[in-house]
């Protein structure tokens, strides 16, 4: 029997000798190598995490003690001791196992998480509520080195310090985020790394001194008080120290006794504690190790060769981004591009390579990485900012206060717009058409197909304000590519002439437009297909002259209702007094779970088909009303 079949429940792995561990480690990277090469899924970051999470159910009692997860995406080992190893064969599909932490998937998961930098004022959260309820379970949060470079994790360790009980922070430093780390938190923890032998020197010292006889243990409260003056200059882990939190560390990573040990003393002391522990980023599988940012996130791979099984056709839609950035820093030397730890994701990898002085990594910091822009874009810079829907969202003060009041020309490249799938709730970009619209002089593009696209970063480097283009994660569509009308502000386009109804469509929801209107021209009717192309400022002419002359107007969106280019149309509709109707097909107010596109545009009846019956109810329903 398999060491890890042992494992069933929570705190099963407690019963295991110690002899056990090693075997059960290697037994889980099997087992995560097996199920991810299958399904998808974080890889490098959950191999490299695996010793440190059977440390951390060694020491915890669960679900009584609470363990927070930094992101949350390395937190598969965590799964399968929690007893949750046979739902891996449905990990990230519909109605399966999330990637991520679920508070209902088990009372083990105390907390949701999906973003960086979150985990220390969460567990600050758990640790005053545990002091004023009166209650004794220990908290623990687990935060990368990378996700150090977010200011929400300096905002709660400047907290932390003030707390009275134990809180354990576990600093995971494989030296990466998803890209390569940056910055002066990289730097520092470098040193750290490097300045290990001082702590074995000073230890040996100060037992040195306390062996003196008659004189020693006075000599060594001496030194004690007077190491102060220097230890700023030697002993690692000062920030920390500073700051009120005691650190502990670096210690190995993958060394299990050794960190049992170490998180024991620190729940122990009583008070917020770093414990730095140093891992290896893919651990175990020799692909990953090597290129642990091309195995972060991951599709079905071969084991053997680490090659992807599904190799793409065609471009991606940040594959076309990346090549129009190269050609725009080409045309002008004032084009600079920014991105928050996601050089490889976001596409920018050759245009560091080929203009490193142009080219900003600022760490997993999207607000920073915003105000950045906007002083770039002040000073006569045009700054282009890449990054996912979901984190943008995080930088939302920013973009109002600081580039949109002063209009800024910074471009806003808005990569993985709408529905991203097998992520889930977190990383789903279904709210950018909601927080962008509502910000005055916001400009926002959502373009049809890769020559569009091309053409709408054309248009945003002309421009004189701030603009967003956005696009969806996938193959970049080849559709319509005979019918490409040149760019005009807030003009909309007319693919397929109709009468009676007219369908609106944003951005890849075109291709579900373009199934609604077959549907219907099979009941008899001809819809008008139309780009929307602005999702802001609304193409007011066109929607006065449909409202004259259609009876409904249909809008399809992968952004929720509320906020949404829908609802901006109806506002306008109504506003006109125009007598047409406004049938919105857009996401409900509601999370999204993880599962393929496809699905989760049925679930959530955004597909054409759907859009096609709800069409010819609305007009069963105009025609029921008319007799």
């Amino acid at each position: 029997m398999r060491i890890i079949d042992k494992i069933r429940q929570p705190n099963d792995i407690k019963r295991l000798d110690k002899g056990e561990y090693p075997i059960l480690a290697q037994e889980i990277r099997e087992f995560l190598l097996e199920h991810i090469s299958q399904t998808g899924g974080h890889l490098a970051s959950n191999l490299g995490t695996v010793e440190l999470t059977m440390a951390l159910h060694l020491v915890l009692d669960f679900p009584v003690d609470k363990l927070i997860w930094d992101v949350g995406h390395q937190a598969y080992t965590h799964k399968i001791l929690t007893g949750r190893k046979d739902e891996f064969v449905h990990l990230r599909k519909l109605g399966g196992m999330s990637g991520f932490p679920r508070q209902c998937e088990s009372p083990c998961d105390c907390f949701d998480t999906g973003h960086s930098s979150t985990s220390i004022s969460a567990a600050l959260g758990f640790a005053e509520a545990k002091e004023i309820m009166g209650t004794d379970e220990t908290i623990v949060a687990v935060i990368g080195d990378g996700a150090l470079s977010g200011g929400l994790a300096y905002e709660a360790l400047n907290n932390a310090a003030r707390l009275k009980s134990s809180l354990v922070i576990v600093l995971n430093d494989n030296e990466m985020s998803i890209s390569e780390n940056v910055g002066g938190m990289s730097r520092y923890l470098n040193k750290i790394r490097s300045g290990q032998a001082y702590n074995e020197f000073k230890a040996e010292v100060e037992q040195r001194i306390m062996n003196i006889p008659i004189a020693g243990k006075d000599l060594a409260m001496s030194v004690k008080r007077s190491k102060d003056s220097i230890k700023h200059l030697l002993v690692p882990g000062m920030f920390f120290e500073d700051m009120g939190i005691t650190y502990i560390g670096p210690i190995d990573g993958h060394n299990i006794s050794q960190m049992v040990e170490t998180l024991v003393s620190a729940i122990e002391l009583r008070r917020p504690v770093v414990v730095h522990v140093k891992t290896i980023k893919g651990k175990g599988y020799r692909y990953a190790e090597k290129h642990p940012s091309y195995y972060h996130g991951v599709a079905p791979f071969d084991l053997e060769t680490g090659k992807v099984k599904r190799k793409k056709q065609q471009p991606d839609y940040t594959d076309i981004f990346a090549r129009k950035m190269l050609e725009l820093a080409k045309r002008n030397q004032k084009v600079v591009a920014i991105t928050a730890a996601m050089a490889d994701g976001t596409g920018l990898k050759r245009f560091q390579k080929d203009y490193p002085e142009r080219f900003f990594d600022v760490g997993i910091a999207e607000q920073h990485a915003v105000t950045f822009a906007a002083g770039l874009a002040a000073a006569g810079m045009i700054p282009v900012v890449a990054v996912y829907s979901s984190f943008l969202q995080r930088a939302y003060d920013q973009i109002l206060h600081d580039v949109c009041i002063q209009k800024l020309h910074v471009i806003f490249a808005v990569d993985r717009s709408g529905l991203v799938g097998a992520d889930g709730t977190t990383h789903q970009g279904i709210f950018d058409i909601s927080y962008l619209s509502e910000i005055p002089n916001m400009t926002i593009l959502s373009p049809k197909n890769r020559f569009e696209l091309e053409a709408a970063f054309d248009f945003a480097y002309a421009w004189e304000g701030p603009i967003a283009i956005r696009y969806p994660r996938g193959e970049a569509s080849m559709r319509w590519q005979e019918k490409q009308e040149p760019i005009e502000y807030g003009k909309s386009e007319i693919l397929a002439p109709g009468k009676d109804i007219a369908i609106l469509a944003v951005g890849n929801m075109l291709s579900e437009a373009e199934i609604a209107k077959e549907i219907l021209m099979r009941h008899g009717w001809n819809p008008m297909v139309i780009n929307a192309r602005f999702v802001k400022p609304l193409d007011e002419a066109l929607l006065e002259a449909l409202g004259k002359t259609c009876s409904l107007l249909c809008t399809m969106e992968e952004n929720i209702y509320q906020g949404g280019y829908g609802q901006a149309v109806c506002a306008f509709l109504k506003e006109r007094g125009l007598p047409a109707e406004v049938l919105s097909i857009a996401i409900p107010d509601r999370f999204v779970e993880h599962g393929s596109v496809s699905q989760l545009r049925e679930l959530l009846r955004i597909d054409g088909k759907t859009a096609a019956e709800r069409i010819l109810l609305r007009l069963k329903e105009q025609q029921t009303v008319d007799r």
